[in-house]
């Protein structure tokens, strides 16, 4: 089981967006040249981003800003934004299991329940994780890494 790094791509994304706010411009080749990625990624994960109501874009010199306070975006939400899980849920079962055999027969109706009650304290967590604790924790690396030079 993997979430894709859209997930952390975007979570960079909101990080520069209100790093930068006064100090950059902040724009699709500004935020590719930060993340490492092709800006095409970029412009489609901001694009979802606009989309889920967690950043504004705007042509010109202001470039992208926040459309809500980091406090008011979390995990979750960038999670569900980016469609990081289908309808299907984390976790996919084999699709053949062999109906002769008692476990095959029942591993997957055995298996449902805790399935889902992981998934949800996973997403649960995710709710209780802000922008804004990320953006403390960024800050407070920065600094560290400022004090070091």
């Amino acid at each position: 089981m993997r979430i894709t790094s859209r997930f952390t791509i975007a979570a960079h994304i909101i990080m520069c967006v209100s790093y930068f706010e006064d100090k950059a411009a902040v724009t699709s080749s500004f935020l590719a040249g930060s993340i490492g990625a092709n800006p095409v990624i970029v412009r489609t994960l901001m694009g979802q981003l606009k989309e889920a109501g967690i950043i504004s874009i705007s042509q010109g010199k202001t470039g992208i800003a926040l459309a809500r306070p980091l406090n008011k975006i979390t995990f979750y939400d960038i999670y569900k934004a980016l469609g990081c899980v289908d309808e299907g849920g984390l976790f996919r079962f084999h699709e053949s299991p062999n109906p002769k055999c008692p476990v095959g027969r029942n591993i997957h109706r055995a298996m449902d329940g805790f399935l889902a009650d992981i998934q949800s304290s996973f997403e649960e967590r995710m709710k209780s994780i802000t922008a804004e604790d990320l953006f403390l924790r960024t800050e407070s690396a920065i600094s560290e890494e400022s004090e070091k030079s």
